[in-house]
Parts: C-alpha cells; structure tokens; sequence
C-alpha cells in the first residue's frame, strides 16, 4: 500500500472527524442559549459553576498523567524520596485552593438562589431593561393532566391544550397544579423545571424575550404517556399574541366543568386544542380537588377545621378517603345506615352550592402567631379516671340537628 503524504494524512484525519461534527450540528444548545432572561441568568450559573470546578479538575488530571510519565521506571533521573511525607507549600496549595472555589460556589448559590427563587416576582425584563416596579404581569394556570398540558388565561378567558403562547417581553406569572400525580413543569428557553402536584400549587414568574419556536414538556416520569406529554411553546408579538388571543376566543368550544371532568380522563400524545371560553374558578377548583358538583373542596375542610370542625355532627358527612379519578366516586347522597362501597365515596359539602366557605386567601404569608394551634369550637380535654391510667376525653356536647344537607 502506497503511503500517503502528510497533506493527504490531515485531510484523511479531518474527514474521519466529519461524522462527529454532523452528529454534534443536531444537539439543541437551547439551556445555554435560551430565549428568556430567568433561563439565561440560570445558563449563566451553569457556565460559571463549571469553570470554577475545572480550575482544579483541569490541574488535578493534568498532573496525574504528569506525575505517571515523570516518575515512571525507566527515568533514573527522577528524585527519588522514599522517606518523604510532608510539605508545608504542597499542603498550602492543596487545601486553600478547593476551599477558595467553595467559597465562591457558596456565594453564588447564595445569591443565585434568592434572586432566581420562581416565586419571587421579575425585577427586569432583560439584562438591560428593568421592569417598572406596578408592572402587572400577566397570569398563565397551568394544570399537568394524564398526559397533557392544560393553560388557562384568565386575563383573556381562554384555555390552550398542549400549546402556550406568550408576549413577547412581558412577564408571566404561573400558577401550576396537577390533576393526580406530581410532575414537572420545564420550558428550557423560558426558565427552569418546577414541580407540579395534586391539591398544590406551585408559582414560576418568568419572562421571554425573543420570539420563536420553542417546546416544554414533563421532566418528571408519571405513567404510560410521559415521553409524549409535551407542549409547543411560542413566543409572539404583543399584537400578535392579541389577535392570537381573539382567534381563540372566536371558537365555538367552551372549558366548563363537565368538559374539565372528560378532559382530564388519561390520553396520549393529543393534538392542540382551543377553548374559547372557561368557567370561572375552575383553576381553584382544580388545586382544592373539587371540581365535580357536590365534593367538599379543600379549602373549605380547612376552614372547617380553622373554627374547630363540625365534631360528630360532621361524621355522616364523610365516606372513605379515596382519590376521586375517574368518576368513581358518583354517588348522589349519604344517609345513615347507607352502605356504600369505598371506591365510590367522597367527601361530600355541607350545602348544595357547594360554597359555605372559603379559605382566607390564595396566597402563602408570615404565620399570625406562633403559639400552639387550638381549634376555635372545640372545648379542653379534661382528665378521666385515674391518675395512674391517665386517659383523656373530651366533654363535648353532641349538637341537636346536623348541619349536614
């Protein structure tokens, strides 16, 4: 075989390498060049996180391969020290420099994680514009179904199935829930994954700053058709995002609860689809776990519970504690002495307009007194018996009617 010349040798050396470049052209290097300035700060983290960890890990592999080929057998010239164990400038060296790139991986995290916190409200629109402090941002819900992805905008009326159109430069705040399991909501180009979770709910203030195509989709495995939950994300205009919006309006199918109830039944890799109009609180139904008519929401347990609950007046008031999928729990009403089987029961409200009460408010504060929690109607436990047998009961009178309608 002939040998070839050593311009020939690079050009056959470069062409073996253009298979690797071709395959490395398709990688989507959209987490390090994303389209919106939180996922860009958070980009930014990742890159210089990882150059203070190759300052040492860089050095430390360089002198493994160093000290292997200096002090190998065959160099005679190497020192030889076999009663050697300590050096002051080595020991200097070794420990000041890790704990200098601690340090400042510390403080980074530090920062990085207050000032990136997704609940906590954008200060700017990007690196160079900052967001006027009444800026009101607009409101996107997003419920994670089995296995699909619903937005709700409350601002415009409408619902998106599987697509979530943005303004350009205009934050976003999302409130994000699941119908059943827990899951995770990520748009790379737009910011980093939050979790979504049943009777939760979870906030990620956002912005996007160019617009485009983009897609998001569950990070978090939750059954059979997780590799195709997945959502297209565009970012428009604020005049397109209006006309957008008027389109989707214009349609003739609306999102009320019973449309709610079918749509979170399980389904796999569905198609787009616009709801024109959505029914009011439907979102809060979702998170309290109330959406069907006549199911006590969680909000309301709560606020029974705040004033003491409704004690033996309120048993008849609940059935087995089953997860209501799937319409199992269709029952029409409880009786004493009704015998109902346990996947068909549910905690069923006080009144017929399902609404005697509501809780205080949405959001999460600062507790109101940090002494021991006391139920409001419920009386003090007095002691029974003896002191030796130590038994509690509670001398609480059993109300004369029920509450339970």
């Amino acid at each position: 075989m002939p040998s070839l010349s050593p311009v020939s040798a690079r050009l056959l050396r470069f062409s073996m390498l253009l298979p690797l470049a071709a395959m490395l052209s398709g990688c989507d290097w959209v987490v390090l060049n994303p389209a919106g300035d939180v996922a860009r700060q958070q980009a930014d983290l990742v890159v210089i996180s990882t150059v203070l960890m190759l300052l040492i890990i860089v050095p430390v592999m360089a002198l493994t391969v160093w000290f292997a080929w200096h002090y190998r057998a065959s160099n005679k010239a190497a020192r030889y020290e076999p009663e050697w164990n300590h050096s002051t400038q080595l020991e200097l060296v070794i420990w000041s420099a890790p704990l200098l790139i601690i340090i400042a991986l510390g403080a980074l995290t530090w920062v990085g994680t207050h000032l990136l916190d997704p609940y906590r409200s954008l200060a700017r629109i990007d690196k160079e514009r900052p967001l006027h402090p009444e800026a009101e941002p607009m409101e996107v819900n997003v419920v994670a179904l089995d296995w699909k992805w619903l937005f709700i905008y409350p601002e415009q009326g409408i619902a998106t199935v599987n697509e979530l159109v943005l303004p350009v430069d205009r934050p976003v705040r999302f409130r994000i829930t699941a119908s059943s399991v827990m899951n995770s909501f990520y748009a790379p180009a737009l910011a980093g994954q939050i979790y979504a979770m049943p009777g939760m709910e979870t906030k990620l203030h956002a912005v996007l700053n160019k617009p485009g195509n983009f897609t998001g989709f569950s990070a978090n495995y939750s059954g059979a058709g997780f590799s195709g939950m997945r959502f297209a994300l565009r970012g428009v205009e604020a005049g397109k995002f209006d006309e957008w919006a008027r389109n989707v309006r214009a349609g003739s199918q609306d999102l009320d609860r019973e449309t709610y109830l079918k749509l979170e039944q399980p389904s796999e890799n569905e198609a787009v689809r616009h709801f024109a109009k959505v029914a009011p609180d439907l979102f809060d139904a979702v998170v309290n776990l109330c959406v069907r008519p006549g199911k006590m929401c969680m909000s309301q347990m709560m606020a029974l519970d705040e004033q003491g609950g409704t004690g033996k007046a309120g048993m008849l008031n609940l059935a087995a504690l089953t997860y209501d999928k799937n319409g199992r729990e269709q029952i029409s009403a409880i009786l004493p002495g009704d015998q109902i089987a346990a996947s068909q029961a549910f905690i069923k409200a006080l009144c017929a307009d399902n609404s005697p009460l509501r809780a205080r408010s949405a959001e999460v504060g600062a507790p109101e007194s940090l002494s021991l929690l006391r139920g409001a109607n419920l009386p003090s436990p007095v002691r029974s018996g003896t002191a030796e047998t130590g038994k509690l009961s509670l001398a609480a009178p059993v109300p004369a009617k029920s509450p339970v309608s």
